[in-house]
């Protein structure tokens, strides 16, 4: 017991860890797209789009007021898509494992006497890290989605599409410096690797509950009574 216990103060760590890696390779994000428009007469044009986290796509303006490019008037346009919904999920329960880890190391710190002399502590403790984990696997492969949706928005394709300037048939456009997102593909990779650490966590919480005790004493009450030898008849 005492083994499993330095082992979940460890894990503990880890998960404190892992969850500042992942709200922090999200949630700081900014990048920045340029949008090159190749005019007829040989000028071109160039467009920025900055966006950050959340990244609600739709309040960037790709041009921010009407203006007129490659001798066409152009009305405001932003891009297209939301996925604040996604990310925010996921920084949100990165932020909250990261404050119960916190509290968790706490309690083992200063008090550890209290948590394994009462059924309460590791009931609750093993039924909150379930959901936890559950949480990271909804919450990661949202944010994948979401972070798909964002690349979707800012690249050639969908910026074409979006901007009426670039159906023009004297007006091409293209992507000509693409966002750097590798903190936030990193950020998907912490999310289920946090998964992976919170289910690993949940199972040695469980053998420290008292169902798992119960398990182990049949278990071995069993053993026990089949290696009696039954006496023989008189």
């Amino acid at each position: 017991m005492d083994c499993s216990r330095e082992n979940e103060k460890r894990i503990k760590t880890d998960l404190y860890l892992t969850a500042i890696f992942a709200f922090g390779s999200c949630g700081g994000y900014s990048g920045r797209t340029i949008v090159s428009l190749f005019c007829s007469e040989g000028r071109n044009e160039t467009l920025n789009a900055t966006f950050s986290y959340p990244f609600r796509l739709n309040l960037v303006a790709l041009v921010e007021s009407n203006t007129t490019l490659c001798n066409h008037s152009v009305p405001v346009t932003h891009l297209v898509g939301d996925s604040a919904s996604s990310a925010q999920f996921f920084v949100g329960v990165a932020i909250i494992c990261f404050l119960y880890s916190i509290v968790a190391l706490l309690v083992y710190l200063g008090y550890m006497h209290v948590y394994k002399d009462s059924d309460f502590g590791p009931m609750f403790d093993f039924g909150l890290t379930a959901a936890i984990a559950f949480l990271w696997l909804v919450c990661s492969s949202a944010w994948a989605k979401g972070l798909q949706n964002v690349k979707d928005a800012t690249g050639t394709a969908d910026i074409t599409s979006t901007l009426a300037l670039c159906k023009e048939s004297d007006v091409s456009c293209e992507v000509t410096d693409f966002a750097n997102m590798r903190t936030l593909n990193v950020s998907v990779v912490f999310g289920y690797l946090n998964l992976i650490v919170w289910a690993g966590n949940a199972w040695i919480v469980y053998k420290e509950t008292r169902c798992h005790s119960q398990k182990y004493t049949a278990r071995q009450g069993a053993g026990a009574g089949r290696g009696q030898q039954v006496p023989a008849a008189i």
